[in-house]
């Protein structure tokens, strides 16, 4: 790590610096010109001390500058990443261990830690640190693995990734997209097994996760069998463990795909577990894969929902998308235009009011329905200051600013998953009113505006109760530009639907006929993600309140039961239960307000994640593809021996020096002061001595 210095100069010239040994040499001729009680050689070493002393302090005024050049060599990094998804363990490549492969991967680290700075991961859905030998993960996503890459070690020297999976992914996009962005070599280890064994198998089923009392619903299950020609597969459906249909499949091929479409019935309200089976077969690799579970929620009817807006705009497409991709909201357009007396708002669970102008607002106010105001360019502030008192907004509606979202801390009247969090922060600014932004008391702020880099205290999208009816102010149009930017980002809507669906179904949750409310995120988890549960509790004002504590016990279909207390977040409660075992629960929470208990029940199921079993073939072709794109290398198990030497010789892979220049006034430094310190008291001392 080589230092180095050197002199450089302010807004004065170097060239003063003659001058300055000039002025140093005339002011100790004047002091030491005439003949004293000296000798001649002590006289010249006092006039060169004084000389010195009075040159430097002279030329720290003309701002010299301490230029420092620190150079610091970078290892490339090698970053090592093991899958450690079920499919590897489950169908693995004959001879091949799962334990020798970690040692072998841990081997290939030393070798190459001298050189190279190596780091190691695991990964199945998410990316985790260092290996592992669990080979236990539910899903696998390639491309998510490689991006969280990208983004831990973005501007660093990647030298090159090492990636051992089985090309096998079951969630995310394309891992070839992805590892574009990586700009670094990519050598893939081939595990699993190309060679197609006899399984009969439900490759998918594509369903709606809700459905409507009374009507039929259609599902298609996609069956495959490997292998298998000739054999008769038999498709056995079950409603909550009751037998309901059966169906023979003649297998005519050896590669035999066949989706096969059955209509089911919405005869009873509430979450149905419906499973399909196919009956094993003799030498099948896996009958994990034949059995394949889904849950549909049956509801009583669709709540409706009302949109007016004054003139079109991207924003209408864009939230009707979102509201609409929960089957449990239907909504409907309506132009402020076409809004007359006897318009009929209470045949409506929410109405959205975008970008209100003239008396919209004022007219939408004056209803007992739930209200959801979008303020943008075009409306009319002092209409909607007038009708909703959550949120005021000063500002002259013709100028506007990009605001960006900043997710507020302790907010708790509704969870969203945490990567729909991460992605608002990340998500294109929003345009609102160039003004000030003041929330009221009872408002509760669910996102901040983020000015560039600065987050400010300007609510941004704002909830709350007004005399019993929930009310909620968006300050901001652009909703089109998230949607767009997280379709090309993630090849998704699921954030934006997210927020959409939690927070109507938030508005729209009647609390006034019950005091106290516990209701789960979703009525279906998937294995493996935190379970959320609120609760809201409502005092004799029907304000909210989090003072007592709030215990919940939830048991499983297999009578283990699981106690928790809720954490209190904002006005209302909070519970994370954390990971719990895939099944059906029921939960009782309780509740104590004044001296009346209060109790509420539900229920929520924890779907099993079968993704792992449908593909059993390994895709070597996909890694293939992956390391040759990158200027790479696909590799046996057996080779990965070889692996440390290939990227020596990688020319690519180099160390890489960064250059730090620091630029520091000399006046600032101490040695300088404690020099002249110096000099100063050594003439003092001698000119003493000699009785001066």
């Amino acid at each position: 790590m080589p230092l180095l210095f050197a002199i450089t100069w302010g807004s004065v010239s170097g060239w003063w610096t003659p001058v300055c040994l000039l002025l140093g040499v005339l002011y100790a001729w004047l002091l030491y010109r005439n003949p004293v009680n000296l000798t001649r050689q002590m006289r010249n070493l006092l006039a060169v001390l004084r000389a010195v002393a009075v040159a430097i302090a002279a030329w720290l005024l003309v701002s010299p500058m301490i230029k420092a050049v620190n150079y610091e060599p970078q290892k490339p990094l090698v970053l090592i990443a093991q899958d450690n998804s079920s499919s590897i363990k489950d169908f693995r490549a004959q001879g091949f261990d799962p334990q020798q492969m970690e040692q072998q991967l841990s081997a290939l680290k030393k070798d190459l830690g001298d050189d190279y700075d190596v780091r190691t991961f695991n990964f199945d859905g998410n990316l985790h640190d260092d290996f592992s030998t669990t080979y236990n993960g539910k899903q696998t996503d390639i491309a998510a693995a490689i991006h969280q890459l990208n983004d831990r070690f973005v501007n660093q020297n990647i030298g090159a990734l090492v990636l051992a999976t089985d090309g096998l992914y079951n969630h995310g996009a394309d891992p070839q997209y992805e590892a574009r962005n990586l700009k670094t070599s990519i050598y893939t280890i081939a595990l699993g097994d190309t060679i197609a064994r006899r399984d009969l198998l439900i490759a998918n089923v594509n369903y709606n996760k809700t459905a409507f009392l009374g009507n039929d619903f259609e599902v298609e299950v996609l069956t495959a069998a490997n292998q298998s020609k000739g054999e008769q597969m038999h498709l056995i459906i079950t409603e909550d463990g009751r037998p309901i249909g059966s169906q023979q499949i003649a297998v005519t091929d050896n590669t035999f795909r066949k989706a096969v479409t059955l209509k089911l019935n919405a005869d009873k309200k509430g979450v149905h577990k419906f499973t399909f089976s196919i009956a094993p077969i003799k030498n099948e690799i896996s009958t994990q894969n034949n059995t394949e579970t889904i849950y549909v929620e049956v509801l009583d009817a669709r709540q409706k929902i009302l949109l007016v807006y004054s003139a079109p705009h991207p924003d209408i497409t864009a939230i009707k998308q979102a509201i609409e991709s929960n089957q449990n909201y239907e909504l409907k357009t309506l132009r402020a235009d076409e809004v007359t007396a006897a318009t009929k708002w209470n045949d409506y669970s929410l109405v959205i009011c975008y970008q209100p102008t003239g008396t919209l607002a004022a007219q939408v106010a004056k209803t007992r329905v739930p209200v959801w105001y979008i303020a943008g360019t075009q409306t009319d502030l002092s209409t909607l200051n007038n009708s909703e008192k959550l949120l005021q907004i000063n500002a002259d509606r013709t100028d506007v600013q990009e605001v960006f979202a900043q997710p507020a801390d302790g907010f708790a009247l509704f969870t969203l998953a945490d990567s729909t969090q991460q992605k608002l922060k990340l998500f294109p600014p929003l345009l609102a009113p160039f003004g000030s932004f003041k929330a009221a008391g009872g408002a509760t702020v669910f996102m901040n505006q983020r000015i560039g880099n600065i987050v400010t205290k300007y609510p941004l999208l704002v909830f709350g109760d007004e005399g019993g009816r929930r009310e909620a102010v968006l300050a901001a149009e652009g909703i089109w530009r998230w949607q767009l930017s997280e379709f090309q980002a993630y090849g998704s809507h699921h954030a934006v639907e997210d927020l959409f669906s939690q927070a109507v179904q938030y508005l729209t949750a009647n609390a006034g006929q019950q005091r106290f409310r516990v209701y789960p995120a979703k009525a279906v988890f998937d294995e493996g993600e935190n379970v959320l549960i609120n609760a809201e509790l409502y005092n004799d004002a029907l304000e909210l309140t989090n003072t007592p504590d709030v215990k919940i016990n939830l048991q499983n279909d297999a009578g283990k039961n699981f106690s928790f207390l809720f954490s209190r977040a904002g006005q209302s409660y909070q519970l994370d239960a954390g990971v719990l075992p895939a099944g059906e629960y029921t939960y009782t929470a309780t509740v104590k307000l004044g001296d009346k208990p209060q109790t509420a029940r539900g229920q929520f199921t924890i779907k099993a994640l079968n993704l792992e079993t449908r593909q059993s073939t390994a895709n070597h072709q996909l890694l293939y593809a992956l390391a040759k794109q990158s200027g790479g290398q696909m590799l046996q198990p057996s080779q990965i021996s070889e692996l440390a030497k290939l990227i020596r010789k990688n020319e690519n892979i180099k160390t890489v020096v960064y250059e730090d220049k620091r630029y520091s006034d000399l006046i600032d430094s101490k040695l300088v002061f404690f020099l002249i310190l110096a000099l100063l008291s050594v003439e003092w001392f001698l000119r003493k001595r000699e009785g001066i």
